[in-house]
Formats: C-alpha cells, structure tokens, sequence
C-alpha cells in the first residue's frame, strides 16, 4: 500500500466513525427499545457493506479470490464513490459551520442569504465535478501527437511514427462501442509501428476477446507489439493474452525482443511482463540480455517506474502505462496533485535522461471509479526524433 492509499484510507475511516457517531446520536433521540436496537445494527451493517465494498476496488485482492470482475468493480465503484463524495461534503460542511460561526454577529439578512447560497453551490460542486469526469471527460478520447528525442537516432528511423495504446481496460467502466471509437480514430493515425503497453483488461471475466479483437483491426508496416500490465496478471489471463493476441497477428513480448528493420537501421522492440512496484530491487531482472549494440533498444513496460534502471541497462526508449496520467488530476500553483504521484514519479509525459528517453500515456480506460478529471483519455502516437 503506498502512502496516499494509507491516507486515502485512514481519512476516509475517519470521516465514516464521525459520521456513524452522528448517526447513532440522532437513533438515540429518535428511537427506543427494539427500534433503537434496530436501528444500530442497520447502521452498522450499512458501515459494514460499504467497507465490502470498498475492498472491492483492490484489483490484486479481488483477482486472488476469483471474484468476477464486473459485479466486483460496480460495487467498488459505488462504495468509493459514496465514500469520497460523503468526505468532500463532510469537509466542507465543517468549514461552512465554522465560517457561519464566525460570522454570528453579522445580522444583515442580504448576507446570510448569499453565504448559504455559497454554501449549496460549495457542496454541490464535489458531486458535479465527479459527474463531469464520469459522464464527458471519462470518453473525450484525444489524439496527442508529440516528438519523442532518442539520442542517437539514425537517419532511417527519424520521423518513425509509434502508435501506443494502453490501459484500455474493457470492462464495466468502457464500452467494446467506445473501444471501437478509439480504433476508428487510431486508424486514421498512418503509424509505422503499433505498441500496446498492459492492461486491456480489468479484471477475471472481462471481454478479453473482444479487446484483441478490436486491436486487430489497427495494421501497421512493421505489426503490432505489446507487453502485459498488472490486470491481466490478476485476472490470471497472461498466458491465454499471448496466445489469442498471437493468432491475429499480435505479439506480446515478454522477457524477449524483436528485431525490427527500417532501411539501414534497426530497432529491437524488447518487452517485459508487469514489474511489480513491490519488487523494486528486482526491476528487469535479465532485461539487459536483450540489448542489441548498434541498435536502437526500445523497452515496452508497464510500470514506468523502471526508468532509471532501463536507461541504466542501456535501452534508449521506453515506452509504459498504468498511471492514467493520475486519472484525477489536480493543477495548483502550477503542481499536479494526483495518486499516482505518491507511488512514481514517473506520471505522464516526456521524460530524459541523459542517455535515454521515457513516455508515459495517460491510456484509455479508468479503474476502481469511471471518472477522469483533469487527465483525459489518450491515443498516443511518437514521432522518433534524434536528440
């Protein structure tokens, strides 16, 4: 569990205690006897279900059980949709109390009316921010063309444009229709080389299938490659992955590369299974093997937080997901705030080393909640350029 989860949780408890208190306070005025015995256990059952639900949003828990994916994520999703929402309100009803309190002796009833107004459009303002991310940004699929410098890049290869696709997540939270929509517009796109980084699924019993059939509609001169991410290692579909994605001319690379010819240049597209943030001393553990000299190595991993171990092993691209660019993205004085930050700093984007060069794609689905706010959906396609 990574910081921000620790404190996602324990302010989030937090705020369920206060609100229960309350809860079995106004019981104890309202009821007696046999009704206020009642009405305990069905708040505690209610507290009760929605920490089950709430379990319900850890991906690695719900695929170690075998629950199925989708009643698992519906139930997720409302439980944390609850909870995140009843916090913000909680919050923010403290902080209306308080300036209300400060503000006793101020009798003039023009301005209590206008401060109460505030005070409906402050707690309002949570859910319609959660409604906009789920209902509009969530499917504002965006094409984001962007030049990717790779030190020593050889003539041949410069202009070489790279199709990433990744975190697609076909499941409860995106439609195979909205899928479709990202191909149709992905077709459009002239790629030389198409890569999907991990994740096409969410979890055990999601439309697999129809994921990879969907991505075999997308042709390129030099294929279409990719690498698994964390879901399909808890869904338990790595294995059954590579081979349906094989039989339409698909190949994940996992632990193995692919030489690929471009005139008088080579790339070697290399590609490993998940790296597990848990496991950090272990990061590409015999990844350097499939180095090519004279080549340019280009990594497809998941997990972006291998970076300085990739450009350390001499690859000079990577290519990785599973951030969702934060999915909820706050901007304040000019820093994003998002989850993702507290377990990487890799989050989205560009980013250099001296020897190297890394992109993370803000992908196209979501996960534990269908919303995205600040943090759009992404096609990516990379134009190979000499640094």
């Amino acid at each position: 569990m990574n910081p921000f989860d620790l404190i996602l949780l324990v302010v989030l408890a937090m705020v369920q205690w206060r609100l229960s208190v309350r809860a079995l306070r106004a019981a104890r005025r309202c009821f007696s006897g046999r009704q206020l015995q009642t009405a305990r256990a069905g708040i505690l059952l209610a507290e009760a279900l929605i920490l089950a639900g709430y379990l319900m949003t850890w991906s690695d828990l719900v695929g170690r059980a075998k629950i199925p994916a989708r009643p698992a994520a519906l139930i997720g999703a409302v439980a944390l949709a609850y909870l995140l929402a009843s916090t913000a309100l909680f919050v923010m009803y403290g902080i209306l109390e308080l300036v209300k309190h400060h503000l006793d002796a101020d009798v003039d009833p023009g301005r209590r009316r206008a401060l109460n107004a505030a005070g409906g459009v402050l707690m309002a303002t949570p859910l319609a921010v959660m409604g906009y991310g789920s209902l509009v940004q969530r499917t504002d699929f965006r094409v984001r063309e962007l030049d990717a410098p790779v030190p020593g890049l050889p003539e041949d290869l410069d202009g070489l444009r790279v199709l990433q696709l990744s975190d697609i997540h076909l499941s409860a939270f995106l439609s195979e229709a909205e899928l479709s929509r990202v191909i149709d517009a992905s077709m459009e796109l002239r790629p030389n080389l198409i890569v999907v980084t991990g994740d096409l699924i969410s979890g055990r019993g999601d439309p697999l299938d129809a994921c990879i059939r969907q991505l075999a509609r997308l042709k390129a001169d030099a294929g279409m490659f990719g690498c698994m991410g964390n879901h399909e290692r808890y869904a338990g579909a790595e294995d059954y992955t590579e081979q349906a994605a094989r039989k339409v001319g698909i190949r994940f690379l996992r632990s193995e590369s692919q030489q690929l010819r471009f005139g008088s240049a080579t790339l070697n597209l290399a590609g490993v299974d998940y790296q597990s943030l848990a496991g950090k001393k272990d990061y590409l553990r015999g990844a350097e093997t499939m180095i090519v000299p004279g080549a340019v190595n280009v990594l497809l991993s998941h997990n972006p937080d291998v970076f300085p171990v990739a450009a350390q092993q001499g690859y000079n691209l990577l290519l990785a997901g599973h951030t969702h660019g934060g999915q909820v993205n706050i901007e304040i004085l000019d820093q994003s705030i998002n989850p993702a930050r507290y377990a990487t700093p890799f989050v989205y984007g560009l980013y250099r080393s001296r020897t190297a060069t890394a992109y993370v794609t803000r992908g196209i689905g979501t996960i534990v909640i269908p919303t995205r706010i600040g943090a759009p959906p992404e096609i990516s396609v990379l134009r190979l350029r000499k640094a």
